[in-house]
């Protein structure tokens, strides 16, 4: 009598690992804070505080630093998430760079606009900023930033894509017969 061999087989749908995208949001807020306050630094230290327009020679070298910056603290970022996700297809990979940048994003967004109401008194906008100068200066940050987040938000995804591990078969896996 042939017996028949059965494999089986329980496929389960994967959770989304939160633990990971935090970890991953966390590692570049670190980066990006600590190199970004080093960026800051020697930039700044540039300024001539007494000229009519202090910082504006700034923004090229600052913008190129930013973005720079926020595409490897995004990867890095972005690789820590899909290691610690334990991804296996580059989709799914895809999937949680974009949360992990996303949720960067929005706490980045959350620090920026707390710190510039601290720094401002909690006042808000004030009059002076509707200069030329102070225009010309929120347009270049508006395009620097731009690019930083679309740049970034690629990194994000190629650095959870580059944890990808391949799938190995796995070891003593045996043909179960039902019973009879």
């Amino acid at each position: 009598m042939a017996t028949a061999a059965y494999r089986n087989e329980v496929v389960v749908a994967p959770r989304t690992n939160w633990g990971a995208i935090w970890a991953g949001m966390f590692s570049f807020a670190a980066i990006w804070s600590v190199f970004g306050t080093l960026g800051e630094a020697i930039f700044a230290s540039s300024a001539t505080a007494r000229a009519a327009h202090p910082i504006a020679g700034m923004s090229v070298g600052e913008g190129i630093w930013i973005v720079v910056l926020t595409i490897i603290s995004l990867y890095v970022g972005g690789r820590i998430t899909g290691v610690l996700a334990r991804v296996t297809n580059r989709g799914e990979a895809a999937i949680y760079g974009s949360i992990m940048y996303g949720l960067s994003f929005v706490a980045t967004l959350l620090l920026i606009v707390i710190g510039g109401t601290a720094l401002n008194g909690g006042a808000g906008v004030a009059a002076g900023a509707h200069n030329s100068y102070m225009l010309t200066v929120f347009a270049d940050l508006g395009w620097i930033g731009f690019a930083s987040l679309f740049l970034g938000w690629l990194a994000a995804m190629g650095g959870a894509a580059h944890a990808v591990r391949a799938e190995r078969p796995a070891a003593n896996v045996r043909d179960i017969r039902p019973a009879a």
